[in-house]
């Protein structure tokens, strides 16, 4: 089972991650929150240069001389710190980010190699995306309306998509990529839905809006359209085969297993630099946290915040685990779900909580708390909702099918 101690390769790497969040993204939090659209490009390019060695989030396949890969417990490592430093400007890094781990999730070792390439090769900073929800589909995944219709040696995808996260810098912007979800077959249902690859500046795929929204607003998140977009017939994950059951769709889902635990270790992140801001803060007011006394004897601010910092210690934990098991060839399935659901919801609750003890300070703009507490909520949110979790962990638990519990 999973140690509760980093290798000193990990450690390494968390504590220059952490450098890289306290001095280069700080900074720039407030200034790149106020100025949405605006791409804060020396700072893309220097992590650029930093990280492109190593595909998917610069962590590349970590494996100790002794034992499994480290690649997707490294990688939730990594994120927390980079969200401690801004969780907006984090997702604006370019990286294979979550179009990298469809590919890496489902896959052929061709595609992986040459669709992650890329990410390793240098040149200009790239991008990939997912693009799952549309504006009839949510959390329903198995309802996507986009298709995909094969027409000779090319696939023809038409649909719409929103809420894509790095949409326009995957689509547009860079030499990246964007993981289309879409149906071969709408009367097949869940059976029917394949991932597409589709590259950049491919033509018939546009962004038609960048979003305005109320947190993470360092980063694009667009909606895009495809018109008769013609892709190569291998550019789709996986097989082409429609399946007379659903098995196809658990496949594409596995997506999640993998990204689920990324967004779990981003919420913490944001969730741990509230933390750490409010024990600075009251220690500098002559009021530290006192650790060891009973509880009859501590404040109610004293129990409040060790309640947050278990809260969020439980949702690193679980998150780990997760990880962990991806890296072990372990399904993780339950364990990616839990540690979404808990850590999105831990974040949206230890971010309001901080606020309200620092008060009127903590509400103003004079300082990144509001900000911190904006950004949390997204976590609560994408890559499945809090309730779309919370379905799947019951599901698991109690061995139902979607149809028995939806």
């Amino acid at each position: 089972m999973i140690e509760f101690e980093l290798s000193d390769g990990l450690k390494n790497m968390q504590m220059l991650t952490h450098q890289a969040a306290e001095n280069a993204m700080r900074p720039i939090a407030r200034e790149y929150d106020e100025r949405e659209h605006e791409k804060p490009w020396d700072f893309l390019n220097l992590m650029w240069q930093v990280s492109h060695s190593n595909p998917i989030g610069g962590l590349g396949d970590r494996k100790p001389k002794d034992g499994p890969s480290e690649r997707n417990l490294g990688m939730c490592v990594s994120i927390e710190e980079l969200s401690w430093g801004d969780a907006g400007l984090y997702l604006s890094i370019p990286n294979a980010g979550l179009g990298g781990a469809a590919v890496a999730a489902a896959g052929t070792p061709e595609q992986k190699a040459r669709f992650l390439k890329r990410f390793t090769e240098g040149g200009k900073p790239k991008w990939a995306a997912m693009a799952i929800t549309e504006p009839s589909c949510g959390s329903d995944s198995s309802a996507i309306q986009t298709t995909a219709v094969r027409d000779g040696e090319h696939w023809v995808l038409n649909g719409t998509k929103i809420f894509c996260t790095a949409g326009l810098m995957a689509a547009e912007k860079s030499e990246g990529f964007v993981v289309v979800w879409a149906t071969l077959d709408r009367t097949a249902g869940r059976a029917g839905i394949k991932a597409f690859v589709v590259e950049a500046g491919t033509p018939g795929m546009y962004v038609t809006k960048v979003e305005n929204k109320l947190g993470i607003r360092a980063s694009d998140t667009a909606a895009l359209v495809f018109e008769d977009c013609r892709i190569p017939l291998d550019n789709i994950l996986g097989s082409p085969e429609v399946p007379k059951t659903s098995e196809g769709f658990k496949g594409v889902m596995a997506t999640f297993d993998a990204t689920r635990p990324i967004v779990a270790a981003s919420a913490i992140g944001v969730g741990r630099a509230a933390l750490d801001f409010v024990r600075e803060t009251l220690v500098q007011h002559g009021v530290p946290i006192r650790y060891g006394l009973p509880s009859h004897k501590l404040t109610a601010l004293e129990r409040d915040f060790m309640d947050m910092e278990a809260q969020l210690q439980a949702a690193r934990l679980l998150t780990w685990r997760a990880a962990w098991m991806m890296d072990n060839g372990m399904r993780n399935n339950l364990e990616a779900s839990m540690a979404k659901a808990k850590a999105g919801l831990v974040v949206t609750q230890v971010t309001q909580k901080a606020v309200e003890m620092l008060g009127p300070l903590g509400y103003s703009r004079q300082l990144l708390l509001e900000k911190w507490m904006r950004d949390a909520k997204i976590n609560d949110i994408f890559e499945g909702t809090q309730q779309i979790n919370q379905m799947i962990v019951a599901r698991r638990i109690l061995g139902y099918s979607s149809k028995e519990l939806s």
